[in-house]
């Protein structure tokens, strides 16, 4: 009501942009608590101290007053920016004011804590709140405007150098990220209220930056030159741990992270492209697991051999791609909720086998410890080095090797997407009765697609098994397979980015929640739908997915505004048409 209010007077959008950017930074100023909690001030960051950070504000308040700055100067900007830009900041804002007030709240015991304590007053949680709210309202009020765009191409060079600046701020995010509240969450006891903040902030940046058309800008620069970016993009994950988040415990979830961001796009064959749902995708990853643990001269393991690893993930790979071919085998017969039942009987089934230590190769309940690490040129896997005078933390050389195998099956992913076969996978998945009267041979395409993408899930078990030291079915759960579909699905169905991107949020957000323990999975929960609720085509959608789940062309924008655009170029053609008409009817 509020904002129909304003948007009947636009003239006021600004004035109350600019009233929210001040209050913004009144709030940032003003305490937000008055009390100290169980072991230190909630961190330095409630009460007034002017002299222990940039501007004499600490931590997220600092956050609150850039995002205030930010929507002053957007009241100024070009009218074309100012909805979008000025919502997205108030959004944000808006997230570090709620997160930090109920965070408050509850650890001060009550409403108090955050307006009055002790007999002074800290309404800095209260101002921030209303005058996020006013920056919402005065950007819903500006005049509805198209997505910007720039038109604007640089020197070869140059564009390079954009991109290059671009990832290395992308790196510093992500290292900021994994250590904001304390590295690995453990030097700080409100880790889990402050690594929110920080991800409220960077939603209320991003997304102001998305309104000012400059993300557009360098994703367009970016696809221009695949090649260049690729290759940047991989030197930022090799100088990841020698950033701060390059500690032994962060090294060791980003190589979770590779490794089943590499199952994820092998899950993506499957389901993103071949549109098969497959609810016992982590049963190839636990065979290619076990195999890799009987082969590597694990002394627990039956067989008793130890191959060279590259040989073992050959084998790994194979083996899981012949199961993956006979799970495979019974879509000829079934789609649907049918598939997925099949899928899901076959991941259980692999479940109670390794339980049971089906063929005495899977241990059973013992489980086969004792893998050895895997040697790098005489270096241990899990042992620390040291590169350019700077220690890495121990397993940093698994974290290595995983961004390699992310990396190749990246390449394999797309050139896959781009062939022929890939098409005839995305026909199969918009209509499998079209594609077999096309031509599409739908049976040998989908058994192919469970072939190859469990011939990447087991290579991806054989890395993990070795970083893990043990090879246990308690690894391979139907929730691991549920983890996996999440991934694809919240980064972006078809999209190679998007598993990635959708396998670190998943392994990242329950780490930096583990504060929140009684309250950890609803949050995690309430996070899920919020994506989905919000970005039901994907963090980083596929353009065709985007087009069918956005509204949005394939190149990105609307399709009304393409509908729009088409109507008014047929409207010309016909009145240039026409008036040619009239004038060769003149002459006559």
């Amino acid at each position: 009501m509020i904002t129909k209010l304003v948007a009947g007077k636009p003239g006021l959008a600004r004035p109350l942009s600019i009233v929210g950017g001040v209050l913004l930074i009144v709030g940032a100023l003003l305490p937000w608590a008055t009390f100290q909690l169980n072991i230190m001030p909630y961190p330095a960051l409630s009460t007034l101290q002017f002299f222990d950070a940039p501007f004499g504000v600490p931590g997220f308040r600092l956050h609150v007053m850039l995002l205030g700055v930010a929507v002053i100067a957007v009241a100024f900007a070009p009218a074309a920016i100012r909805g979008r830009t000025t919502k997205a900041l108030g959004w944000g804002a808006l997230a570090i004011a709620v997160v930090n007030a109920a965070y408050l709240i509850v650890e001060g015991g009550g409403f108090g804590t955050i307006t009055s304590a002790h007999g002074a007053f800290a309404f800095g949680a209260v101002v921030s709140a209303v005058a996020a709210v006013m920056a919402i309202v005065a950007g819903s009020a500006y005049p509805a405007a198209p997505p910007v765009t720039w038109d604007l191409k640089l020197a070869k060079p140059l564009e390079w150098l954009v991109l290059v600046l671009a990832y290395a701020a992308l790196l510093k995010v992500v290292a900021d990220t994994l250590t904001a509240g304390g590295r690995g969450g453990a030097a700080n006891p409100y880790a889990g209220a402050v690594f929110l903040s920080f991800v409220a902030f960077l939603f209320g940046v991003f997304g102001g930056l998305n309104g000012t058309g400059l993300l557009r800008w360098v994703s367009a620069v970016a696809e221009r030159h695949r090649a260049f970016s690729a290759v940047v993009l991989l030197a930022c994950a090799f100088v990841l741990p020698f950033t701060e988040a390059g500690t032994e415990q962060w090294i060791y979830t980003a190589t979770n992270i590779g490794v089943f961001a590499a199952t994820a796009i092998g899950l993506n064959i499957v389901v993103g492209l071949a549109g098969l749902l497959d609810l016992g995708y982590v049963a190839f990853m636990g065979i290619g697991a076990f195999v890799a643990a009987n082969l590597s001269g694990a002394a627990s393991a039956s067989l008793g051999v130890d191959l060279p690893f590259v040989l073992v993930l050959v084998i790994a790979a194979i083996v899981a791609g012949v199961f993956g071919a006979i799970v495979g085998s019974p879509t000829l017969r079934v789609r649907g909720d049918y598939l997925a039942i099949v899928t899901l009987a076959f991941g259980e089934i692999f479940f109670k086998a390794a339980q049971n230590n089906i063929a005495g190769a899977t241990g059973g309940s013992n489980a086969i410890p004792g893998i050895p690490p895997l040697d790098f040129l005489g270096t241990p896997g899990d042992a620390a080095i040291t590169v350019f005078g700077a220690e890495l933390a121990g397993g940093v050389l698994y974290y290595l090797l995983a961004v390699v195998i992310v990396a190749l099956v990246m390449v394999l992913f797309a050139n896959l997407k781009s062939s022929r076969i890939g098409r005839a996978w995305i026909a199969v998945r918009e209509d499998e009765d079209a594609a077999r009267a096309m031509g599409v041979k739908t049976g040998k395409i989908k058994v192919l697609a469970f072939l190859v993408g469990a011939a990447i899930a087991g290579v991806a078990g054989a890395v993990l098994v070795h970083r893990l030291t043990t090879a246990s079915y308690e690894s391979f759960t139907f929730l691991e397979s549920v983890t996996l579909l999440s991934a694809v699905i919240l980064g972006g169905m078809g999209s190679i980015p998007g598993a990635v991107v959708g396998a670190s949020l998943l392994f990242v957000l329950p780490e930096k929640l583990r504060e929140f323990s009684d309250y950890r999975l609803m949050l995690f929960g309430l996070a899920l739908v919020l994506i989905m609720r919000f970005r039901p085509q994907g963090l980083i959608p596929d353009k065709v997915r985007r087009a069918e789940l956005a509204g949005e062309t394939a190149e990105g924008g609307s399709l009304k505004e393409a509908e729009e655009r088409a109507v008014a170029e047929q409207e010309r053609a016909d009145d240039e048409r026409l008036g040619r008409t009239g004038v060769t009817e003149g002459r006559s």
